[in-house]
C-alpha cells in the first residue's frame, strides 16, 4: 500500500479505490457539518443519512445536486436523533457516526450505553487525532486528547494497538510510536513512565504486530532529529515518529490546541474502540477539520460486529 503522507493524498486514496461509506449524521444543522458533508459528497466518498429535524437541513444545496446521496430521518430531539443513528449502525445501515449540533456528553452517553451503545464489552474508548503540520515532513498521529483522563496500563495497551492499526491504514508498514513524557528518564514519581517500559517490552514481544515503540521521550526527541542528536538520544524513533501517545488528557489536549492555533495545523479525529468510527470534532474546529475527519473515518472504517 502506498504511503499516505498528507490529507490530499488521503482524499486521493479514497477516490482512487472508489471507497464510499454511509454516514449517519446526528443533528447536522450547523454550518460546519453542512460544509463538511457537502464537500465529502461532492468528492464522492460518502452518502449520508441526516438524522434530525428534516426542515432544517433539506434545503442544503448539495442534496438538490445529489439527491441519491441522502436519506432523511426526521427527528426533532437531538438525543433521540443520536439513539436513532446508533440504531442505524447496529442494523448495518450506516458505517460511520458523525456528531452535528448535539452536546458531546449527551452523544457519548448514548454511544456508551451498555445495552444499546457502540462500545463492545472489553474495548477501550479513546480519541485518535491526525495532524498535518506546516513544514513537518509527514502526518503526525496522536492520542488521547479528549476521552481518557489518566490511562491505566491496560488502557495504554489498547491505545497502542489502535494507534498501530490506524497508522497501517495510512500505509505505514512499521509505525514508529513514541511514548511521550517531558524527559527521557524513567521515574516512580511519574507512574506512566513505568508503564512505558512494560509497553515497550510487549511491543518487542510482538503484542502489537510490526511496530517500533520507544520512550519515554519528549516531543522534540520524537519529532526532530537534530534535537535528538544534540541530546545524544539513541533511539530507532529519534526525530521520525509517526505517532505520539501522551501520558494524560491534559497534555494531549494542550498539544492538539497548540498546534491548531499557533502552527495552523490541519486536523482530523475520531473515536476509536467503538464498532465503527465516531466523528466528534471540537466546537472550535473548522469545517475543513470535520471534512478531514470524515475522510479519515472512511479510510479506517473496519466494523468489528
Amino acid at each position: 500500500m502506498k504511503l499516505i503522507n498528507s490529507f490530499k493524498t488521503m482524499i486521493e486514496r479514497l477516490k482512487e479505490h472508489k471507497i464510499k461509506k454511509r454516514v449517519a449524521v446526528v443533528f447536522g444543522v450547523d454550518s460546519h457539518s453542512e460544509v463538511a458533508i457537502s464537500k465529502a459528497i461532492e468528492d464522492g466518498f460518502i452518502d449520508v443519512i441526516m438524522v434530525g429535524p428534516k426542515d432544517k437541513v433539506e434545503h442544503y444545496a448539495i442534496f438538490s445536486k445529489y439527491p441519491q446521496s441522502v436519506q432523511f430521518i426526521d427527528v426533532q430531539d437531538s438525543d433521540e436523533a443520536a439513539k436513532e443513528a446508533v440504531k442505524l449502525i447496529h442494523e448495518n445501515k450506516a458505517d460511520i457516526l458523525m456528531k452535528g449540533l448535539i452536546n458531546t456528553d449527551n452523544l457519548l452517553r448514548i454511544v456508551l450505553n451498555k445495552e444499546k451503545g457502540l462500545l463492545p464489552k472489553g474495548k477501550v474508548l479513546t480519541h485518535l487525532s491526525v495532524s498535518e503540520i506546516p513544514n513537518h515532513h509527514k502526518l503526525l498521529f496522536f492520542l488521547d486528547s479528549a476521552v481518557i483522563p489518566y490511562p491505566t496500563l491496560d488502557q495504554r495497551g489498547s491505545m497502542l494497538s489502535y494507534m498501530a492499526s490506524a497508522c497501517r491504514s495510512f500505509g505505514i508498514k512499521i509505525p514508529k510510536i513514541a511514548l511521550i513524557h517531558f524527559t527521557e528518564k524513567v521515574s516512580a514519581k511519574f507512574p506512566h513512565s513505568l508503564d512505558y517500559i512494560q509497553l515497550i517490552e510487549e511491543a518487542q514481544n510482538g503484542s502489537y504486530g510490526s511496530v517500533v515503540v520507544d520512550g519515554p521521550m519528549d516531543v522534540y526527541t520524537a519529532c526532530d532529529k537534530e534535537s535528538a542528536d544534540i541530546k545524544g538520544i539513541e533511539s530507532p524513533i529519534s526525530g521520525d515518529a509517526d505517532a505520539l501517545i501522551f501520558p494524560n488528557i491534559e497534555s494531549g489536549n494542550v498539544f492538539y490546541k497548540t498546534i491548531s492555533l499557533f502552527a495552523k495545523a490541519e486536523m482530523a479525529g475520531a473515536l476509536m474502540g467503538t464498532i465503527c468510527p465516531v466523528v466528534i470534532t471540537s466546537r472550535s474546529d473548522s469545517a475543513m477539520s470535520k471534512y478531514n475527519s470524515i475522510a479519515m473515518a472512511c479510510l479506517t472504517s473496519n466494523r468489528i460486529n
